[in-house]
């Protein structure tokens, strides 16, 4: 009982420094953007009426939405929107169409996590950055450089991996969130009343008397639920109780106490308005709150970055991007890999966005789409787990879903109206990456079908094979295929070339699943198919690490073991020629070809040995 108690303890603290992190430095710019778009008169009534959209903001779409109705929609005690795409997408498996549609939906909210990648780490540290203008106006021309130092600085550091680190995220986050409740409470003592704002009351008569300013502030007001994906995209590294718990007891309460302090400075302090947060604190503070204030936003940017790589090697399993090199980082946790290219593209991305938009309060513009409509996705995809995968009936899964999703509307809606103000920059990447990943699955349907046009049976290319038998060598050949039942290229290429066939012959076909997890008892089957051939499945989850010599080890039937020193897998490297046929645009095929040419090479991806791998090649016309 001891050990689970402290098992949740560790896991709970984890979980508020991982998952809450970013949530927790929106503080530092939320109240100032809401009251400083110029849009709200400041009076008594309307800082009462902000804080309580604020809160009850908070209570409906983090408390509500995520914590107590998508936390449930586990897939397999996995979470985020890819599992959720996929929890989704076996749900409707038995209609169609509607798979079509949902799964171009789901991939589209995937891509878009990569827009709020890039706008989140940048105000994040952006405005932590900033108050250091609060402490001196002379400091005001070290705000870039002092935040694109601290960014490198960063990303220089993932190749390492955070395992080290790491386990300061949860003590350190937990000594911001006590800092802003500390500085909420200290604000609140002088003005109690303040506290009335958690009556909806003060939100609904502010709504009611300016509808329209009402509206246009939700786009300011939704970057106080920033990084509320998160809660999901991190349940299978907590679970559901230790970020219900870490959320209820830490986050929640701190978040309150600081929004409701500053509103209770404003009361006191208008002119505090420019940076409410760091007014907040007395003049001895301003330089130790920078200071965490960075290592906060940093924290919560880690977080993002980690996520990133996380969900490019899901989508990679899945099929809609191309290999890529994944290094791992932690020889005890699988979860820890870097990906190089997702690292510096990503870095890349937040320095432009600094550059161009050059302050927090320029960048709030540019955040709102991105996020509010995944919002709007994971509650789209929600209705269809509740009803399908859940058999809830039609009325129970539209009240649960509908009342969110009206709500995540209004949002996405009043964040429009920043497109050209900077809502186009996220929405650009994002859509960028869902050209990528659309092309790539078409042209790897295409690939498919133009290879099953020309492939061989293989049971009966094996019988004709018999009749003439070619020299038999020693050792163990595996030979990938991309579809059981043919025969792969590579053996074809081995046998005009080699002119050997080697004594043992292991025809595996590797099979990415959509679940998060297949388990080692589910791993391999194997079939024979004579003269010391077999037939061989791999499955793999898409959050499962692909490793196909521990996987082929795991083999029971073939009557041998598997010697490492005597075995060769035998690779197909094709070269993919844009063709003439109608199948994708031109320009589109051109992509796919170049995509197909720059990925990583699939021994590297499946952690076959340098030394006994064997790639032979061809050329394919689309």
């Amino acid at each position: 009982m001891n050990h689970t108690k402290s098992s949740l303890a560790a896991l709970t603290l984890g979980a508020i420094g991982v998952v809450y992190g970013d949530i927790g430095t929106s503080v530092l710019y939320t109240v100032k953007e809401v009251f400083g778009s110029g849009h709200v008169p400041f009076t008594h009534a309307n800082v009462y009426g902000i804080l309580s959209i604020l809160f009850w903001t908070l209570t409906l779409i983090v408390s509500l939405k995520y914590v107590t109705l998508v936390l449930r929609a586990d897939n397999n005690g996995e979470g985020g929107l890819v599992a959720m795409l996929a929890l989704a997408s076996q749900a409707v498996k038995d209609r169609p169409r509607l798979r079509s549609v949902l799964l171009p939906i789901g991939i589209f909210g995937t891509s878009l996590f990569y827009g709020d990648g890039v706008i989140t780490p940048a105000i994040s540290v952006l405005s932590a950055v900033e108050g250091l203008e609060v402490v001196s106006p002379h400091f005001r021309q070290l705000v870039l450089p002092l935040t694109l130092l601290v960014l490198l600085a960063l990303f220089a550091v993932q190749k390492r991996g955070t395992a080290g680190i790491g386990k300061f995220f949860g003590p350190v986050t937990l000594l911001w969130f006590f800092c802003l409740a500390l500085l909420g409470v200290r604000q609140i003592l002088d003005h109690p009343e303040i506290l009335a704002a958690l009556s909806p009351h003060h939100a609904i008569g502010f709504i009611w008397r300016q509808p329209g300013v009402a509206f246009i502030i939700l786009g300011a007001v939704v970057l106080c639920v920033t990084g509320a994906e998160a809660l999901y995209a991190d349940l299978g590294h907590f679970g559901k109780k230790p970020i219900r718990l870490a959320w209820f007891a830490v986050a929640m309460p701190a978040l309150t106490l600081n929004y409701f302090g500053q509103g209770a400075l404003l009361l006191s302090q208008p002119e505090a308005v420019k940076n409410p947060f760091f007014h907040m604190a007395p003049p001895w503070a301003l330089l130790p709150l920078v200071l965490l204030a960075t290592l906060a936003t940093v924290i919560a940017s880690q977080a993002l970055i980690t996520g990133a790589f996380s969900v490019t090697r899901q989508v990679i399993q899945l099929g809609y991007l191309p290999r890529l090199e994944i290094r791992h980082t932690s020889v005890k946790e699988a979860g820890q890999i870097y990906i190089p290219l997702v690292n510096w593209s990503l870095f890349a991305a937040i320095v432009m966005a600094v550059m161009m938009f050059r302050s927090s309060g320029n960048l709030a513009a540019a955040y709102g789409i991105a996020v509010t409509l995944d919002m709007l996705i994971t509650t789209l995809l929600t209705f269809f787990v509740i009803h399908y995968r859940w058999h809830y009936p039609w009325l129970l899964c539209w009240a649960a879903t509908g009342c969110f999703f009206v709500i995540d509307l209004a949002f996405f809606s009043s964040n429009l109206l920043k497109l050209f103000q900077g809502g186009w920059f996220p929405l650009t990447i994002g859509g960028v990456v869902f050209l990528l990943m659309m092309t790539w699955r078409r042209g790897r349907q295409l690939l498919h079908e133009r290879m099953q046009s020309e492939a061989i049976e293989l049971p009966g290319f094996l019988r004709s094979l018999w009749l003439h038998p070619p020299q038999r060598v020693d050792g163990t050949a595996v030979f990938l295929s991309g579809e059981p039942g043919t025969v792969p290229p590579a053996l074809l290429h081995n046998l005009k070339h080699n002119k050997i066939l080697h004594m043992q012959n292991l025809f595996v076909t590797v099979h990415n699943h959509e679940v998060p997890w297949v388990g080692m008892e589910r791993r391999v089957q194997a079939t024979f198919l004579g003269g010391h051939c077999w037939q061989v499945a791999v499955h793999y989850g898409f959050k499962n690490d692909p490793d196909l010599p521990k996987a082929l080890a795991q083999l029971p039937d073939l009557g041998y073991a598997l010697n490492p020193m005597n075995t060769s897998y035998f690779v197909s490297r094709d070269v993919v020629i844009p063709g003439m046929r109608q199948g994708m645009a031109p320009w589109r095929e051109k992509l796919f070809a170049q995509m197909h040419r720059n990925a990583s090479r699939v021994s590297d991806f499946l952690r076959l040995p340098n030394n006994a791998v064997v790639e032979l090649g061809s050329k394919i016309e689309l």
